[in-house]
């Protein structure tokens, strides 16, 4: 017997010696996030349940006490304690679970997490339903946790202002010119919009604000509006067409988070043409009564849109063709108009120019008064061409009628020969 003595009392000594007297941070797991997306299911669509699991436990305590008899000593010692998850499982309470349950998923470290996603699909009722996710660890606790699922339902569903902004001119969209612009803020959400500003974006050198980019409109309540006066300032040589101006409005939701949405303002720019008169010219350059004569006169485009289906006409006295047709004229060009005319009486002729157009902005008609002069015909060659033909019929009838007969016979030259 002595012999088995011994080999207790050995037993008893090793006991002593390593004693664990408490351990502390047990390991268990808790879901610290789940998302259901989408949020709100329609009746017998599908969707997913992503569930974020963690490891609870940072470290586990261990103290040992070292020694025998009555000298013993303590240390302590820190010890991760891992979790070993054996299974993952979504009950559907109503939801139908497509995904398996996730076995042998394995060890989290302390204080780390893990994501499993869940495929499911609705039911054909609408209502709130609450599958569980069930988690069972090794040596641990098995963990239950609802999971809140919307089906077709208005409850939890978020509140929240909605922010609409229209836009208004107050005449045309001209190039080159100021264009003044209302813009109207409404909130046609459920809750209020707060310190809501505005802020006009800058297209360059096509469109950009005159004076301020950014507008404070304070507080909007569900129901309410605001209004903000802009002034924008166009470049002359912008082309006619749509013109987006972004605008992006920012406003502090009711629970605080900073929200921002884009929109826009358009506008049409429309080109207007403006014609006025270069030169006035006929060819020939001196006009004489009664002769033809062509009459050109160039007209010019200093607008900002392209003059179409440009005619002018005159009602000068004279016959011919007193219409002309010339087509388009862009901006910053001149075109000519032609009328062929058979001539006119001596004198100041006054007549009408008219011109007829149309634009981005429609159909023009302008009229200009205007002077032609038809000088007196010049007969003074014709005279003296005149006068020379008398002075040599003078002197040839001086010369042989004239002198003989002051001599008495009465004969010419040519008779006394015979």
């Amino acid at each position: 017997m002595k012999p088995m003595v011994y080999l207790i009392c050995i037993l008893a000594l090793i006991a002593i010696t390593v004693i664990p007297v408490s351990a502390a941070g047990d390991p268990t797991v808790t879901v610290t996030d789940y998302r259901v997306n989408p949020s709100v299911l329609m009746p017998g669509s599908f969707g997913t349940i992503a569930i974020t699991i963690k490891n609870t436990a940072s470290s586990a305590t261990l103290e040992e006490n070292v020694g025998s008899g009555s000298t013993t000593s303590g240390t302590t010692k820190v010890t991760d304690i891992n979790v070993n998850i054996e299974n993952i499982k979504l009950e559907g309470n109503g939801i139908t679970v497509l995904s398996k349950d996730f076995q042998r998923v394995g060890e989290i470290g302390p204080g780390q997490s893990i994501q499993i996603t869940f495929s499911i699909q609705a039911p054909s009722l609408s209502g709130m339903y609450y599958p569980e996710v069930w988690i069972d660890t090794t040596g641990g606790r098995s963990t239950r946790y609802p999971i809140p699922v919307n089906v077709n339902t208005a409850v939890g569903i978020q509140r929240q202002a909605i922010l609409i902004m229209d836009s208004s001119i107050s005449g045309t969209a001209n190039p080159g010119e100021e264009i003044p612009v209302t813009l109207t803020i409404r909130n046609a959400g459920q809750t209020l919009a707060d310190d809501v500003t505005v802020k006009i974006g800058n297209m360059s050198t096509v469109v950009a604000p005159k004076n301020s980019d950014l507008y404070h409109l304070g507080i909007i309540s569900p129901g309410g509006q605001q209004t903000a006066q802009l002034v924008l300032l166009s470049d002359k040589k912008a082309s006619s067409g749509l013109v987006r101006i972004p605008v992006t409005i920012s406003y502090h939701a009711i629970d605080g988070i900073l929200r921002t949405q884009s929109t826009g303002i358009d506008l049409v720019m429309k080109g207007k043409a403006e014609l006025g008169f270069v030169s006035l010219d006929t060819n020939p350059p001196r006009l004489t009564e009664n002769n033809p004569f062509d009459l050109t006169i160039r007209i010019e485009n200093t607008g900002t849109g392209e003059a179409k289906q440009v005619s002018a006409k005159i009602d000068l006295p004279a016959e011919g063709t007193k219409e002309a047709f010339i087509g388009k004229i862009k901006p910053g060009n001149d075109a000519p108009a032609i009328f062929l005319l058979e001539g006119t009486t001596a004198g100041n002729h006054p007549y009408n120019l008219t011109i007829a157009y149309t634009d981005d902005m429609g159909a023009h008609t302008m009229s200009r008064q205007m002077n032609i002069r038809v000088p007196v015909a010049d007969l003074s060659g014709t005279i003296i061409l005149g006068l020379i033909i008398l002075v040599i019929l003078g002197v040839v009838g001086y010369r042989y009628w004239y002198l003989p007969k002051i001599k008495g016979d009465g004969k010419f030259p040519w008779d006394k020969k015979n």
